[in-house]
């Protein structure tokens, strides 16, 4: 199958992704949401959550991605966020133990912690290890 839509997803250490695609879900600020080829231009805030991909190939892939933004305009997404891994690339091993420092510092309540970082920590490796049950 033939698709003129494409997608990108950079970090600040580069590009995670790159490929044309049927279409993806995004997590945004106020819930996910769809690009299909013909979407209107737009620019949203994206969450920390999953992305789900439908490649051209009807291959499905996902990412893990940070928070940051999305652009969609004539038919190209980009996704420019924090972090973005691919499902098949997290190291659950590592998502655990991430997902349990975090929780030990928000049950801490130390002065030094800063709660709202710990919080996103969490976040980010409960969504790791969601989609390592996806791959």
């Amino acid at each position: 199958m033939v698709s003129d839509l494409t997608l990108e997803v950079v970090t600040p250490f580069g590009k995670a992704y790159s490929n044309e695609i049927i279409s993806c879900t995004i997590p945004g600020e106020e819930g996910e949401f769809q690009i299909l080829k013909g979407h209107a231009a737009l620019i949203s805030l994206v969450s920390i959550g999953p992305v789900k991909v439908q490649e051209s190939d009807g291959k499905t892939v996902y990412m893990a991605v940070g928070s940051g933004y999305c652009e969609v305009k004539d038919n190209r997404v980009r996704v420019m966020v924090e972090s973005a891994e691919l499902a098949e690339q997290i190291d659950t091993e590592r998502a655990r133990k991430a997902k349990e420092r975090a929780e030990k510092r928000l049950q801490e309540h130390k002065p030094d912690v800063d709660m709202d970082r710990a919080r996103m920590a969490l976040a980010r490796a409960l969504n790791r290890m969601k989609l390592t049950q996806l791959r």
